[in-house]
């Protein structure tokens, strides 16, 4: 076990990177559009500008720990080197915890382990807290937290997901929820140095109805999907990398015999979205963007239509593996992809280390490395900017100004910095106890692999850090293909902008994905998607659009 591909772990940041997380808002007020009295219904409020500045709290590097790696064109951070328990700092010198007691709900994958155990108590007396964990199925979370909302028993923290805000969650969140301002805008956040560290757009995706209401998981803006490959087979048959569409499809065909069970690829359509400019489909706001004076959804794009087709002519060709053909029901890739039956394949960055690490004992010759994007003309590619937080912890409206303070308390040494013993105790618990550390390795005992789990990671994080002890030149390579990737990578219009759309639209997009993967296996044609981007427009499409752009016009925009 090593520290995450994220600030999040992969299962997490996979779901983060894939799951869409824009949802509705009965009556139809943006979440950022609410202001003052959380019930006042009034407009003026706003997520970005100078009324922004006065509610983010100050950013205050933290000079604890030096990244190997600093971050850079929305990259993580990053580190290459092996772990010295000695050598751990030390970033909250005392708990600034009052011995209070805090109850908190959050999402749990897995069994639960029991209340009293040996890591909570370690993590509580680091911090000073007594918190209570209410964990529920991540898996029906979503349900669980409505019924919870809905009720007069809301416990002192709930943990969000963005995934998880559909329905009447969002407007829940408005009013059941405490303002965090008075504690940590501007200046104040100083008195908990490691939230001062937490990228500020991070805390502006933290922003509902006009208050600063979550405490966030930063991630990195830099894109998350890497065109992953076999590079020790590359180099074994004198593969190239391919720089565009074209040389991608040669390179396809020579490695494909199916006589022989192996093929090329797996679906490739994350990558040709990547590769044609497509805007994000990540989250339902950063798909709009103004193009030529007008507000365009990536549906209506000529990228969008020439990147399908380019991954339908793939399939056309015979280079695609055959269990891509069963879309989203596919087997995991791993076991195939490891026997070299197909080499490429587009997925979350963190498959990259998990990949490695499977593969490490039992297929030492086994690399994998990410290839770089090209532009499908073979000139640079342009990406777009994934959102900078997708889960937060919210606070009870009703808390008093002493549960609050412990809850930033807990906060303050759950966003404790890799390299500092407080990072150490949360994502691993005690030495010895559940984890041991040989090489400058740290591997979790059976006991940390029952306790150390998603828990205090998700009150509040650090800013996102890759750091693979066991592989750090994996770790390197995560970070500096963010780092080259991210350089071609622009903001689009509501980039970090906290976006609910109205409950009439929620469903309007929710057949694309459906198509997409229709037309690419041969399934529907190119005018199917035409006709069913004429009808979305007509079914609400358009209005949609005048919704959005009302909001830029009262708001600005972010992209760049």
């Amino acid at each position: 076990m090593t520290p995450n591909a994220s600030s999040a772990p992969s299962r997490r940041s996979f779901l983060a990177s894939s799951a869409v997380a824009a949802a509705a808002v009965a009556g139809g007020m943006p979440l950022l559009a609410a202001c003052g009295d959380s019930n006042s219904g009034s407009r003026d409020g706003t997520t970005s500008g100078k009324d922004a500045k006065k509610i983010l709290p100050a950013y205050v590097a933290g000079n604890v720990v030096v990244p190997d790696i600093p971050a850079r064109n929305g990259s993580a951070v990053g580190f290459t080197g092996k772990l010295e328990l000695s050598a751990l700092k030390t970033s909250v010198p005392k708990p600034l915890g009052k011995g209070g007691k805090v109850t908190i709900m959050s999402p749990f994958w897995g069994s639960p382990p029991k209340s009293d155990n040996a890591y909570y108590k370690a993590m509580n007396d680091v911090i000073g807290v007594d918190v209570q964990w209410q964990n529920q199925d991540g898996n029906t979370y979503e349900q669980k937290l409505g019924a919870v909302l809905a009720s007069s028993d809301v416990p002192d923290v709930v943990v969000v997901p963005g995934w998880n805000m559909n329905g009447k969650i969002p407007t829940a969140i408005i009013s059941k929820f405490a303002d965090l301002g008075p504690y940590l805008s501007g200046d104040k956040v100083k008195e908990f140095p490691n939230l001062a560290a937490i990228p500020t757009d991070a805390w502006q995706r933290s922003i509902f109805g006009g208050k600063l209401r979550g405490l966030p998981m930063p991630s990195p803006w830099a894109p998350s999907i890497v065109p992953l490959y076999r590079q020790d087979i590359f180099d074994e048959e004198g593969y190239e990398v391919p720089k565009s569409c074209d040389e991608f499809m040669a390179l396809a065909k020579d490695i494909t015999n199916a006589k022989a069970r192996r093929w090329a690829c797996m679906d490739m359509k994350w990558t040709a979205f990547q590769a044609f400019g497509v805007l994000s489909g990540s989250e339902k706001p950063l798909g709009w963007n103004m193009a030529d004076g007008k507000l365009i959804y990536r549906i209506e794009t000529e990228e969008y239509l020439e990147a399908l087709e380019w991954s339908r002519k793939l399939f056309e060709a015979g280079v695609v593996h055959p269990d891509s053909k069963m879309g989203k029901n596919a087997p995991d890739p791993g076991p195939k992809f490891a026997k070299g039956e197909f080499l490429i394949y587009p997925n979350n960055i963190s498959q990259w280390w998990s990949r490695t690490a499977e593969q490490a004992v039992s297929n030492p010759d086994f690399k994998i490395w990410g290839m770089d994007v090209w532009g499908h003309d073979g000139g640079n590619p342009a990406m777009w900017a994934e959102q900078p937080a997708g889960i937060f912890a919210f606070v009870n409206e009703k808390a008093s100004e002493s549960v609050v303070r412990e809850v930033l308390a807990v906060a303050n040494v759950t966003a404790a910095p890799y390299g500092t013993k407080e990072y150490m105790m949360t994502n691993y618990g005690v030495e010895g106890t559940h984890y041991t550390v040989k090489d400058g390795v740290p591997t979790k005992t059976d006991q940390g692999n029952l306790e150390v789990l998603n828990a205090y990671v998700m009150v509040a994080s650090p800013a996102a850090t890759i750091a693979h002890p066991d592989f750090p030149d994996v770790a390197k390579g995560q970070v500096e293909w963010q780092q080259r990737m991210g350089a071609f990578t622009k903001k689009s219009a509501f980039y970090g902008m906290q976006i609910t759309e109205p409950s009439r639209y929620t469903n309007l997009s929710n057949d694309f994905e459906q198509l997409e993967d229709d037309i690419v296996r041969g399934r529907k044609k190119i005018s199917d998607m035409q006709q069913a981007v004429s009808d979305w427009k007509s079914k609400g499409g358009d209005k949609l659009r005048d919704w959005y752009k009302q909001i830029l016009d009262e708001n600005g925009s972010a992209a760049n």
